[in-house]
């Protein structure tokens, strides 16, 4: 018994108790801090996802299926400027990954908001409101985000690939590079987009609370 007693104080006194005592005094920087390593293995999730939905519709026509929609104004150039912009053809030839490279980044982004819906729900927030509710919502805000998100890449997508690949002559080794740093600032921006929306969706309810 004596030994069952040293062994919970001693993790009282170690790590874990820490953590504790400071979720106590701080649960609002401690909640953030949850979501940040939430966040951040999400983003891992999607940088080793990216590359294999890419590689798998990279055999298949779609890549010469072009995929331009939602078209507002001009680039610099005169061109027309597409919200979601993947021309025609692979990215080493020029093009812009079509409909391809689209699904590739949509699929692994759709799987990874799906695990950080339930992770975020249950591990950060702890939330007990209405799952339903809170899955529209955050539908609603992954639409807008995704959009939102779109037409930023459209400002630094083709500049880093083509540094990477053609000013600096990395080849494939540049378009993979180029892969992950836009998967990153992708995930940035939904990240601090995402945790003022999760305060608002992810609630505990003190009915249920009490119950």
């Amino acid at each position: 018994m004596s030994n069952g007693k040293a062994k919970d104080n001693k993790l009282a006194a170690g790590p874990l108790g820490f953590w504790a005592r400071y979720k106590e005094n701080h649960p609002n920087i401690a909640q953030f801090l949850v979501f940040f390593l939430l966040s951040n293995g999400i983003t891992v999730l999607q940088l080793v996802l990216m590359p294999v939905f890419k590689s798998i519709f990279a055999q298949t026509s779609l890549v010469s299926t072009s995929f331009q929609i939602l078209q507002f104004g001009q680039n610099f150039d005169g061109s027309p400027y597409y919200v979601f912009d993947y021309a025609a053809g692979s990215l080493s030839s020029g093009g812009g990954g079509g409909l391809a490279y689209f699904l590739a980044v949509q699929i692994t982004i759709a799987i990874a908001q799906i695990i950080n819906f339930f992770a975020q729900r249950s591990i950060t927030f702890k939330s007990n409101s209405n799952i339903w509710v809170a899955a529209f919502w955050y539908l609603v805000a992954y639409i807008i985000i995704t959009i939102g998100a779109a037409a930023a890449q459209g400002f630094y997508k083709a500049p880093i690939y083509d540094l990477l690949m053609n000013t600096w002559g990395l080849g494939s080794v540049g378009e993979t590079t180029a892969d992950v740093i836009t998967m990153i600032i992708n995930s940035a921006i939904s990240f601090w987009v995402f945790f003022p929306i999760f305060k608002i969706i992810f609630k505990q309810e003190p009915e249920k609370q009490a119950e």
